[in-house]
């Protein structure tokens, strides 16, 4: 398996954050904000595989373009960037030592961590809330 960075996720996700669509929610939350599975073939349906593959950081250059599987390393919901999503993008990334798409998501971990301190406030208090 080749997984390498998705340049058009990295580069959609830093126009989320700096539209500020994004969630600063608890490291933890990622499991209840995530999309379930029917959520995301929901959205596949709704808005084509092209679309889900722009909230994935990595793509597994040997499944086939039209196949879930082959999007790898989600970090929103469909409409918001998570702060938990990415670091649990992070971790796996430096685990896996996918170290492109670890990098990238560094970099919008950090950006994420410069508007917290800075921004408009858009941490959640519980799981759920900022969707």
């Amino acid at each position: 398996m080749t997984v390498k960075l998705n340049q058009r996720a990295y580069d959609y996700a830093r126009d989320l954050i700096a539209e500020g669509r994004y969630v600063i929610d608890d490291r933890d939350a990622w499991s209840e904000h995530r999309p379930s599975a029917r959520q995301e073939n929901e959205f596949i349906e709704r808005h084509g595989i092209g679309e889900y593959a722009r909230w994935h950081l990595g793509i597994d250059d040997q499944e086939p373009e039209d196949r879930k599987g082959r999007y790898k390393f989600p970090y929103g919901d469909f409409e918001k960037v998570h702060r938990c999503g990415l670091l649990a993008a992070e971790s796996r990334a430096g685990q896996r030592k996918y170290q492109d798409i670890e990098l990238a998501v560094a970099h919008l971990h950090g950006m994420l961590e410069a508007l917290g301190r800075t921004g408009p406030g858009k941490r959640t208090e519980a799981p759920g809330r900022g969707r």
